[in-house]
């Protein structure tokens, strides 16, 4: 059964009762017709048989009573629209709550879709780092290969050149201190690799927790709308032996909203404090900048 067979059936439940009002109306109306008849015949043999006058004034009392009778019975009937009329509006209250709780969870919607958006930014700047250090380590490697072949050219002057062995060796001392500066920047290199490998650890941290926040505020939205579907049982049908179901219901969904809520709320304690230490790490210091 689709929502909307929930939502019509009271409607054409009402228009029924309306229908099988207007008939009841056209049979009283009828009725009213043929008791006018009747009076008039009444009367007639009234005029034609005075005998018969405590008899005739009997039936009047008679018809009489019966006119307040059908009367009575239009008073119910106006009560009843009245109560038709009555839960006609409070099925229109039911929709109208129902589009605020759609509109509610269309902002959520969109509050996630920005968080994703977030993060899709910070894995392209990760992703972005990676590809500098990837260039920086094919620098390296090709200033290695130019040492290598350097120091090779160097031999072969050596065995070639023995009268320039001063000159070499001075040109030795020189490649000593260029081979020093290298070792240096390969070390402050390998330290700033270091740096940025915590970083990015406690991103993957960060990462690990704006996960579970998310499937926090899944608990929340499923709990969210089982609330909304037990309160419409709850409306819908009234209080019946459905009702203890109608409870379990919403019990179970504040249950799962509080737990989904403490989560959430634990893990962006968690967040803030990641982001507190990326604040004061150097390599994702040197990643923004």
């Amino acid at each position: 059964m689709s929502p909307g067979t929930h939502t019509d059936y009271p409607q054409y439940e009402i228009l029924e009762k309306i229908k099988e009002l207007v008939a009841k109306s056209i049979e009283v109306k009828e009725l009213e017709v043929g008791l006018s008849r009747k009076r008039t015949e009444l009367a007639g043999q009234t005029y034609q048989a005075t005998a018969t006058l405590v008899e005739l004034s009997s039936s009047t009392a008679q018809y009489n009573e019966a006119q307040t009778g059908m009367a009575r019975e239009r008073t119910a009937l106006t009560r009843e629209q009245t109560r038709l009329s009555t839960k006609a509006t409070e099925l229109a209250n039911i929709r109208t709550e129902l589009g605020r709780e759609r509109t509610s969870l269309a902002n959520q919607r969109t509050d996630l879709c920005v968080v994703r958006t977030d993060m899709a930014r910070q894995r392209t700047s990760l992703a972005q780092g990676r590809t500098d250090l990837a260039q920086m380590r094919t620098q390296l490697a090709e200033g290695r290969t130019d040492l290598a072949n350097t120091r090779t050219d160097f031999s072969r002057q050596r065995t070639e050149l023995a009268q320039s062995r001063t000159d070499l060796a001075g040109q030795r001392t020189d490649l000593a201190h260029t081979r020093t500066d290298l070792s240096r920047g390969r070390t402050q290199m390998a330290t700033d690799r270091t740096v940025r490998a915590r970083t990015r650890t406690r991103l993957s941290f960060q990462r690990t927790e704006l996960a579970r926040q998310r499937t926090f505020l899944a608990f929340i939205r499923t709990g969210l709308a089982f609330l909304t579907l037990g309160i419409g049982f709850l409306r819908y049908f009234g209080l019946s032996w459905w009702s203890l179901f109608d409870g379990f219901l919403i019990a179970g969904s504040a249950v799962m909203i509080a737990y989904g809520g403490a989560g959430y709320f634990r893990s962006g304690k968690k967040v803030q404090g990641i982001g507190g230490s990326l604040s004061t790490d150097a390599g994702f210091m040197d990643l923004v900048n």
